[in-house]
Order: structure tokens, then C-alpha cells, then sequence
């Protein structure tokens, strides 16, 4: 069984909010020369991690990011820091165990108030016979032995179960009644937002010391630092950053700043239905693909805001460029609705959408004739002749252990003095009362059990300091609009100690709203009035 034990990490000694005034004071010591042990190109998840993990060593720390946080790749995921099913289906143990040991990292100690458990029915029926049934509770069996190995208890992710035609309708009531012989329940994790796990990770880092400087674009690297321009007040203009030591950490973009690495990468599409379609669903659902040998599953996975998520797709992008928000085709969205229509008791049709996304995973670029959905999902950490590191391939769940990898490389340079690893036993910004780094105990307002439950389920232990701000206006904590689940007390925090310096900012990263157009549109007035005040 893996340790989660906490060692003794290094106190925060500063502020993790980040925000307009902080972000322009670090970047004009930076460009007046101020010199960094660790420079970090890209602020999705493995840079945010990177940059943690550098941080908490005793290393100076900069992150840039030409957007904001979460700006690409690790806002388009499926939402789940999965324990690694899919990979032993291609008999990879090492993969579904890294997958296995990071899913209980985050459950337990990073994270534990963005990730809940998720129930998931295979049902066995027309598309799962009883052979097809008995190979795939084998493999749940085989991740299961590996979730308790990994020290995620039975309580956090029960075991896996057969159950009745019954109750599975009970836990999905639009499964298809058709030769429905029962289902497989199992357990994984679903994610609250991957958008505000980067946030989270990102604003640690800053309290340890780094500097997260969004809207800073890398115009090139060099082994001593890289010149940049600042995208957002600077005029665009070009400057220096100096750094002992420089990582790109840019996803699927790596090849524009180290041409010597080729990716192929995937898109994932992924559509959102309203929950009540499905009859409010309790549990996600999971169709498995023809043709794929049971390897390759759709889902459709209730969500906390009335919604459900259906994906994914694992087909190659090829485009001319790589764009920040890949479209949906008409393919995609053709070849999601029928997959899940399969097990369901009505078919999904467009008209049905609310809402739809796509990702490109930065994956290594395997044979001419190989699949995207066969390539590894492993990273890698590659060297140039200049001595810049790159970190590829990899999968948010794992995205941890990505960056301890690429700081250990640097750590073992000559002259380097770093400590050993400790992301492993630190909590994150929001974690649970009580943790390390935790603010619930010092922001007076109201307990937890009478603050909005949506705001706990978000904020964490700092849901009390966004309250904090609604004290004397109580209103500050409604809704937006109907339908739409976000206040603007979350609006004013976002932009005062989360960095947020765009309506985009606002709309699409910091409270997800963009995923809907309506609701977005419905929210768009408050977010610049927001920003206005500030």
C-alpha cells in the first residue's frame, strides 16, 4: 500500500491571491533583470504543478502563460481523475497504476474538496454479453486491487458490484429495458472543474513563492531564460526573462517552441444535456464502442449543475494550426449521440445539446499507421541541445507526478540545491479545514454548514471568504440569472485573488459558465461590471 502520509512541508509564506497589481509588480522586477532559478512556459495543469513542485523545493519560480490559466488543453477535459481502466485493457499495468496511485493523491490529500466519487453502470445487456460481462468486472477487479493498493479506501471508491436490471434503472432511469440483464457498478472520480484544479494548483505555488504571470507570451527560449511580451497591458512589446533554468511545458503547442519534438495530437469532443432528459441521472453511464473489443467506452456522466457529459471521442487532429478551443464537428457530435443512444431508452438527437467542447491531448507521435486511441498516454520529458526541458505526452490525472519527474531532472544538475519532492503530501489552496495551507479557520463569517452548498462544492475551505464578501450585501450571493449558478460575490473573489483579468476570464475559466452559450450570454453583462468596479 502506497503512503499518504504527511511529511513536513515548507510554511506558505505568501499570499495565493493573485490578481492585476501583483501580477504587474512581479513581471516589472523580471524584466528589470531579476534573475529566476526556474523559468515555466505554459500555465495548464503541468505547468501550474511544475511550478508548485519547483516552489516547495526552494527554488525561485516564474510561470508564463500567453493566456490565462487552464487557457487550452486542461480545460477540455472530461472532468474525472480516473484510476486508469482503459490501460489495462491494453494490458499497460504501469500506466493504471501511476493512474491508480495519482487518482489517490488528489481524492485524499491535493484536492479532496474538488473530486467526490462517481458511480459508473456498464449495463449487461444487448451490447455486453455474459462473456464480454465477465472480462470486463475482471478487469475492474484487477483497478480495483490496484485503488486499494494505491491506499484509496473502499469508503472513498466501493468496490465493484453486479446489481439488477432494477436498481440500475433506479440509479439511471433512461437505461434501455432492452434484454437489460442487469449492470456493473464501479467506482471513479469526478473532478468538480478541471479548470479550478490549475487554479488551485497555480495560487499554492504563488503562496510558495512563484511568480504566475498569465497573458505573457514566449516569443522564443533560450538555455538562460526566453524573451516574451506582455499580452495584455504591455503594448506587446519584447523583453527578456532570466532563469537558470527554462521548462516548456506548452501541451500540444511544445513543437512551436522546441521544433525538435513531434506530437500527433487527439481531440476529445465532449457534448453537455440537461440532467433532466435523463431522467436525473445518479450515476454515469457507459457505452461500450463496436468494434473496440470492449476497450473503448462512451459515458454520459451526471454533473453538480444540471447537467450531464457525454464524451469522448479519441480521433487524430490534423489542422493547419492548433487552435485554443478545437470545434465539435458534426461527426463528432453524430458519433457521441449514437453511442450513448445505444444504452439509453431514447435517442439523443442534436436538438438535444446545450452545450459541446473538444480538447487535443499532447500525445508522442507513434507509427504512420497507429491510432491515436492506441498511442501511449505516458509523458516523457525531453532535452534540447540548449539544455530546455519539455514535458509531453501525459494526462491531467498524472500531471503530479509529471512535473516531479521534470524538477527532478533539474534538481540532479550540477550546482542545483533543491529538496526532495513534497507535492505528494501537500494540500492545495481550498483543501479541507484544517490542512496545511487552509484558510477556513482564520476568515470569520459563517460555518460551513450555512454557506450555499454549490459554493462549498467549488470553493472548498475558502467557500467562507467568498461569502465574506457578501456580509453587508447578502444579495451579492444570488444567482446571476436563473439558470444560471454562479453569484457575483464568485465574480468580485475571481478577479481580487484569482487572477482573473478578462470577462473570458471570468465566463469561461474561472466559473465554467462558457461551457453553456445561454448561460454565458445570460452572465456576460455581470462580468464586465464586475471588472468596471474593480
Amino acid at each position: 500500500m502506497v503512503s499518504l502520509r504527511r511529511t513536513k512541508a515548507p510554511t506558505a509564506a505568501g499570499s495565493d491571491s493573485l490578481n492585476g497589481a501583483r501580477r504587474a509588480a512581479e513581471l516589472t522586477r523580471l524584466s528589470d533583470g531579476e534573475t529566476v532559478d526556474v523559468l515555466v512556459v505554459g500555465g495548464g495543469i503541468t505547468g501550474a504543478w511544475i511550478a508548485l513542485d519547483a516552489a516547495t523545493r526552494g527554488l525561485s519560480v516564474a510561470l508564463i502563460e500567453r493566456g490565462d490559466l487552464a487557457n487550452g488543453t486542461s480545460r477540455w477535459s472530461s472532468k474525472l481523475a480516473h484510476g486508469g481502466l482503459r490501460y489495462l485493457a491494453h494490458l499497460d499495468f504501469g500506466l493504471a497504476w501511476e493512474s491508480a496511485s495519482e487518482r489517490a493523491v488528489l481524492m485524499d490529500v491535493s484536492a479532496p474538496h474538488l473530486i467526490r466519487a462517481m458511480p459508473f453502470l456498464i449495463p449487461l445487456g444487448e451490447h455486453v454479453n455474459a462473456a464480454a460481462g465477465a472480462k470486463l468486472e475482471t478487469g475492474i477487479r484487477i483497478g480495483d486491487r490496484m485503488r486499494a493498493a494505491a491506499g484509496t479506501s473502499r469508503r472513498r471508491l466501493p468496490s465493484v458490484r453486479r446489481i439488477a436490471a432494477e436498481e440500475a434503472r433506479t440509479l439511471v432511469p433512461a437505461i434501455s429495458d432492452r434484454n437489460l440483464r442487469g449492470a456493473l457498478l464501479h467506482w471513479d472520480a469526478q473532478l468538480e472543474d478541471d479548470a479550478r484544479l490549475v487554479l488551485a494548483v497555480a495560487r499554492t505555488a504563488a503562496a510558495h513563492g512563484a511568480r504566475i504571470l498569465t497573458y505573457v507570451r514566449a516569443q522564443q527560449l533560450r538555455p538562460d531564460g526566453a524573451t516574451v511580451s506582455d499580452e495584455h497591458d504591455g503594448g506587446g512589446d519584447a523583453f527578456d526573462i532570466r532563469a537558470r533554468h527554462v521548462v516548456n511545458a506548452t501541451g500540444v503547442w511544445a513543437g512551436e517552441l522546441a521544433p525538435h519534438v513531434c506530437l500527433q495530437p487527439s481531440k476529445g469532443a465532449h457534448l453537455l444535456v440537461r440532467a433532466e432528459l435523463l431522467g436525473e441521472p445518479r450515476a454515469g453511464i457507459s457505452a461500450p464502442i463496436p468494434g473496440s473489443g470492449g476497450s473503448r467506452f462512451a459515458f454520459a456522466v451526471p454533473r453538480a449543475d444540471g447537467l450531464v457529459l457525454i464524451g469522448i471521442t479519441d480521433e487524430p487532429y490534423d489542422g493547419d494550426s492548433i487552435p485554443d478551443a478545437p470545434p465539435v464537428s458534426e461527426a463528432d457530435e453524430t458519433f457521441l449521440l449514437q453511442s450513448v443512444s445505444r444504452v439509453l431508452e431514447r435517442t439523443l438527437t442534436p436538438a438535444d445539446v446545450v452545450g459541446r467542447y473538444a480538447g487535443l491531448r499532447p500525445l508522442l507521435a507513434g507509427t504512420d499507421d497507429e491510432a491515436t486511441a492506441d498511442l501511449s498516454r505516458r509523458h516523457a520529458i525531453l532535452a534540447g541541445d540548449d539544455g530546455v526541458l519539455t514535458v509531453v505526452g501525459g494526462k491531467l490525472t498524472t500531471a503530479r507526478r509529471m512535473a516531479q519527474d521534470a524538477v527532478d531532472r533539474i534538481a540532479e544538475r550540477p550546482g542545483v540545491q533543491a529538496r526532495p519532492c513534497l507535492t505528494r503530501t501537500l494540500p492545495l489552496v481550498g483543501a479541507t479545514a484544517g490542512a496545511p495551507g487552509s484558510h477556513a479557520a482564520a476568515i470569520a463569517g459563517p460555518t460551513a454548514g450555512e454557506l450555499p452548498p454549490p459554493l462549498v462544492r467549488r470553493y472548498g475551505a475558502e467557500a467562507a471568504r467568498v461569502a465574506a464578501l457578501a456580509q453587508e450585501d447578502p444579495a451579492l450571493l444570488a444567482p446571476l440569472a436563473p439558470d444560471v449558478p454562479v453569484s457575483r460575490a464568485e465574480l468580485r473573489f475571481a478577479i481580487e485573488h484569482e487572477g482573473a483579468l478578462t470577462a473570458d476570464d471570468l465566463l469561461d475559466r474561472r466559473t465554467r459558465l462558457g461551457l453553456v452559450p445561454e448561460r454565458r450570454a445570460a452572465a456576460a453583462a455581470a462580468a464586465h461590471d464586475a471588472l468596471a468596479r474593480v
